[in-house]
């Protein structure tokens, strides 16, 4: 493969992967999202940060069945994150 050949492909790669990112002033994280942020497992998020009154709340998109899974703003939970920063 050819220097050209090899900017072409690195160039295709990196188009088809930011073409669909979200910026995070306006994504909204689930459970398995945050978990990896924060570098924890799931079920700590789930069963011991999520429930923390501190913790932003959640935003739940019902489905005709009532039920809807929590979402979180990604910039909250980011500054959340920063406000633990020791001093």
């Amino acid at each position: 493969m050819t220097d050209d050949e090899t900017k072409a492909l690195l160039k295709a790669i990196l188009h088809e992967l930011t073409e669909h990112m979200i910026p995070l002033e306006v994504d909204l994280w689930d459970t398995e999202h945050i978990a990896r942020y924060l570098k924890r497992s799931y079920s700590t998020v789930r069963d011991k940060i999520l429930p923390l009154s501190s913790f932003p709340k959640a935003i739940r998109i019902r489905t005709a069945n009532g039920t809807g899974h929590p979402l979180y703003k990604a910039r909250e939970v980011i500054q959340w994150a920063e406000s633990l920063q020791e001093k």
